[in-house]
This record gives structure tokens, C-alpha cells and sequence, in this order.
């Protein structure tokens, strides 16, 4: 069995041990904590044999290396947390035969924090105080420690606990169902997001990013792999509740990436309110209801959002947040490319006359676990020129539209993920359009059926509508993407429809009454 595969039958038969003693929501972070208190362990253990082999090889004697490998300086120099001796996972592991073991793990999380004041108020303090019994702690303590877990130490502490973290996200948001979603992004979706953004220097935001997985995921393209606490790379995220902080902020950290995170609602508590990014990657709430626009807001550059959908909300939100030479790759229900109530059709008017749209892609239904409504991939740009010396197409007026709701491959219980033979032929159809190095000698040309480049004449014919089927030609067929646009647009017609024979109604009434 290979090493991730047998890692992944650990996870789920560590989770096995906490179902029925607590809801899916609390032993994800009750689990997710102790892995990340293992990786800590690990990562700290790493350093200090390399400190051995350095000592070593300088020729000192064992008293002065004894100095040096309590030298808090020679870890936290080296992007390495300081772990207090009562924290390290073989003092852990040795308190397994104690009933105290859950306040013993309590005391080591709080050192933990104390010795390193960027993780205050990160992990959770919850062992000693959850119903979940001390066996079933002391198992779970076990497991985590099993050499297996983080594949026999073959990699290296960042790598090897990196997956581990990634897989329970993965699996907490697929056990979670609709309630599940919003804190995670799928990986083959944050694949797809990375690969046509290629987010490679500068500032990387996203107001939306519940556990950090698209910041990792980024900040991973931008380093190629290395600590991006080594780089001047910039990372930037927002979300509301405590909980999604907590896992971000663990999640940034396994992949040695630095961030300045903040636990707030973005629409309504801008913790960032200068910031302008190079690249931002999110996947906000689906149609988020009952929100509170506030219509002097700046950001509401095209107009103000409904209260009943936010979708526009953030759009603008992250439009405002963009540099002058910046990329955006937002995922977005449905409802924003179609149709529109409380002045939703004119925003999107006003940012496609903007040029700021540079392309929208269907993508497959039942990719997220907490909808199966359909969704799409918005891609905004600051500047579609040729950026002077950076030699790409001029794609100034025109939007490219991908219709990959076809794509995609069965992945239990109904949900749906992205191939990487999909996400490759995606990626390669936007970069060879943008006429980016990467895309090598492919050239863009109109695939019927996959894809169309319209200008923004055609945009606006078509009432500014950014459905993309409406865009890509295939001569009698009309695609489910289009078809269910065309089923909405019908029910919009009927919803406004409704509302001014309501509005006949009640005006008749106050004749009458009057």
C-alpha cells in the first residue's frame, strides 16, 4: 500500500475514535490540533539533529553542544517554533498510560503558545476538558505517533505532516456535507484557480479563506516548494469565526508559510482596508443571504449589492483590493453570470464595460460538498494589455469563456473532482490565450464546445450575460451549462414578473382603501 494512501486510512481511523463523542465540526479541530502539535514536534526534532551534525563537524565537545541545542535562537532563526521539553511528542507519548493525559496535552499546547507568541490563541486547549475518555485520547496520541502516519520518515516533517493536515481537511469537509464547505476548497479546484492565476511573487490575498487552503496552495507555486518565510512573498487572508483562524493559521504554518491572518468577516470588517494585492484566489460563501450592505461603502464602486445576495459584495470587494497589474480567480455561484435582482445585472454590466473580466469557466457540478448548484470561475484582471515587456496577447475588449461543466470524474458519495488531464487542458486553453511563456508553443484558438473568445460587442447583445455557452459555438446543441441558464433567466422573468403584478395588486388595494 503506498505511504499516502495507508497515511489516509490512519486519519479516518484516527477520526473513527472521536465519532459519537462529538459533532464533525468540534473533533476536526480537536484532531487537526493534534496534528499540528506532532508537526511542531517533528519539525523541532528535524532542527535539532541538523544543529548536531553542525556541532559535529565544528568539533565541539559535548558540553558546548549541550549550549547550543537549547539556544531558542538556533530554531526560530530557522523558521522552526521553539518546543518546550514537556511539549515534544516523546514526553507526550510517555504520558499515554496517565488519566491525565488530556490536561497533560492541555499544559503542553499552552507552553507551546507561550514560548511563541505568533501561535497565542491558535491551537486548542480542549483535551482536558472534552467527554471523550483518556484511552481514546491515549489512542489517538498513539496513532499520530505511529511512524506510518507521517511516511516512515521518508520526508521531511513540512512535507509529510503538510499532506496529513490537507487530507483531514479534505475528509472533515466530505464528512461534513453542506455544512462543511465553506471552510475548505476542493484540491483539484485550488489546482485550477493556481494554475491559470500562476501567482509567482507580490502580495496574495483572499478575503474568504476559511482554512487557508488557497494560500497555501499559492504561496506553494510562488516558492516551488520552499519555505515562503524565506521569501519576500506576502501573505495575506480573512474570515469569519475563530474556528476558521485557528485552522488557517495551523494550516499556513505546517507549510512553513508566514501570514498575517485576521478573524472577521470581510464584507463587513475590512481587517486590511489599504491593501492591494497581486493576486487573489477565494471562494466565498455561495449566494450569502441576510448581510448588511452599507450603500456609502467605497468599494461598492459599480453599485450597492443586494442584502439578498452577496455575490456582488465580494466581487467588488476584491476588485478594490487589486493592484494596478493584478489577477483575481474568484469562484461564484451561478446567479452572477445570469439574470440578477436588486441591481445585480447592472454590476456586472458596469464591470464588464470596465474590462476588468477576462475570462469565466463552468465548472462540473458537485464539485462542492455543500451545494450542487452551478458554478463558475471568474477571472479578473487589472490589465489586459501586453504589460509592456512581459510579451503577452492584448486581450484589451475581450473576455475568454470555458465550458468545462462536462468535465470531471465520480468521487463518492455523488461529489465530483477535476482530473488533472481536465485541469491541464483548462489551464493551457487560458494561459495560451493570455499568450503567457508557460503555455510553450500552443497557440488559442476557438474549441466548439470548449471554449469561444468574444469581444465585448457580443457581451453586451447578449445583455451582458457571461453564461459561456452563449459564447462558444456548437452548431444545434444546446449544453446543460446553457440550458440551465436559460431555465433561470425564464424564472428571473417570472420572479419579476410576480413582483410587479404585486406591486398592481397592493397599488389597486390603496386606491380602494382610499
Amino acid at each position: 500500500m503506498p505511504a499516502s494512501e495507508e497515511a489516509r486510512r490512519l486519519l479516518w481511523t484516527a477520526a473513527d475514535k472521536l465519532r459519537g463523542s462529538m459533532a464533525v465540526a468540534r473533533y476536526k479541530e480537536y484532531l487537526l490540533g493534534l496534528v499540528f502539535l506532532k508537526y511542531l514536534s517533528d519539525a523541532f526534532d528535524e532542527r535539532r539533529r541538523e544543529i548536531v551534525e553542525e556541532l559535529a563537524e565544528e568539533g565541539l565537545d559535548a558540553d558546548q553542544r549541550a549550549g547550543f541545542l537549547e539556544d531558542k535562537d538556533e530554531y526560530i532563526g530557522y523558521h522552526t517554533c521553539w518546543v518546550p521539553e514537556t511539549a515534544r511528542w516523546s514526553a507526550i507519548a510517555a504520558r499515554t498510560g496517565s488519566e491525565e493525559i488530556g490536561q497533560f496535552l492541555d499544559d503542553a499546547v499552552g507552553a507551546v503558545m507561550r514560548e511563541n507568541p505568533s501561535l497565542a490563541g491558535v491551537l486548542p486547549r480542549i483535551y482536558g476538558q472534552e467527554d471523550v475518555g483518556w484511552r481514546r485520547i491515549a489512542e489517538l496520541v498513539a496513532l499520530i505517533g505511529d511512524e506510518r502516519f507521517t511516511g516512515r520518515g521518508a520526508k521531511p516533517a513540512r512535507e509529510a505532516m503538510g499532506e496529513v493536515y490537507a487530507g483531514l481537511l479534505d475528509g472533515f469537509s466530505a464528512a461534513e456535507g453542506p455544512r462543511g464547505g465553506d471552510f475548505h476548497t476542493p484540491a483539484s479546484v485550488g489546482e485550477l484557480l493556481v494554475g491559470m492565476l500562476e501567482p509567482d511573487q507580490g502580495l496574495i490575498y483572499d478575503p474568504a479563506c476559511g482554512a487557508g487552503g488557497l494560500l497555501v496552495r499559492a504561496a506553494g507555486f510562488a516558492t516551488g516548494g520552499r519555505a515562503a518565510g524565506h521569501t519576500g512573498l506576502q501573505v495575506r487572508g480573512q474570515d469569519r469565526g475563530e474556528l476558521a483562524w485557528r485552522l488557517a493559521t495551523m494550516n499556513l504554518a505546517i507549510h512553513g508559510t508566514d501570514g498575517d491572518l485576521a478573524p472577521a468577516d470581510s464584507l463587513g470588517d475590512d481587517r486590511f482596508p489599504g491593501l492591494k494585492a497581486d493576486f487573489i484566489l477565494s471562494r466565498p460563501p455561495f449566494n450569502l443571504k441576510n448581510w448588511a450592505p452599507d450603500a456609502s461603502d467605497p468599494r461598492w464602486r459599480f453599485g450597492v449589492p443586494p442584502q439578498s445576495n452577496a455575490n456582488f459584495a465580494w466581487l467588488q470587494h476584491i476588485v478594490a483590493k487589486l493592484g494596478d497589474r493584478a489577477t483575481a480567480g474568484v469562484v461564484l455561484a451561478g446567479t452572477s453570470v445570469i439574470g440578477g435582482q436588486g441591481g445585480e445585472s447592472g454590476i456586472r454590466r458596469a464591470l464588464i464595460e470596465s474590462d476588468l473580466v477576462a475570462c469565466l469557466v463552468a465548472l462540473p457540478p458537485n464539485l462542492f460538498r455543500s451545494t450542487s448548484i452551478p458554478t463558475f470561475l471568474w477571472i479578473l484582471d487589472t490589465d489586459k494589455s501586453p504589460r509592456g515587456t512581459g510579451a503577452l496577447e492584448d486581450r484589451r475588449g475581450q473576455i475568454l469563456f470555458v465550458d468545462a461543466a462536462g468535465m470531471g470524474t465520480g468521487a463518492g458519495r455523488g461529489g465530483r473532482v477535476l482530473t488533472d488531464d481536465d485541469i491541464a487542458e483548462v489551464v493551457g486553453t487560458y494561459r495560451a490565450w493570455r499568450g503567457r511563456a508557460s503555455a510553450g508553443d500552443r497557440r488559442y484558438a476557438d474549441v466548439p464546445g470548449f471554449c469561444g473568445s468574444a469581444g465585448l460587442a457580443a457581451v453586451r447583445d447578449a445583455d451582458h450575460v457571461l453564461l459561456p455557452a452563449r459564447y462558444i459555438a456548437e452548431a444545434g446543441v444546446e449544453s446543460t451549462a446553457d440550458r440551465i441558464g436559460r431555465l433561470t433567466e425564464e424564472l428571473y422573468a417570472l420572479f419579476d414578473r410576480a413582483d410587479e403584478l404585486t406591486g398592481a395588486v397592493r397599488a389597486q388595494l390603496r386606491r380602494i382603501d382610499g
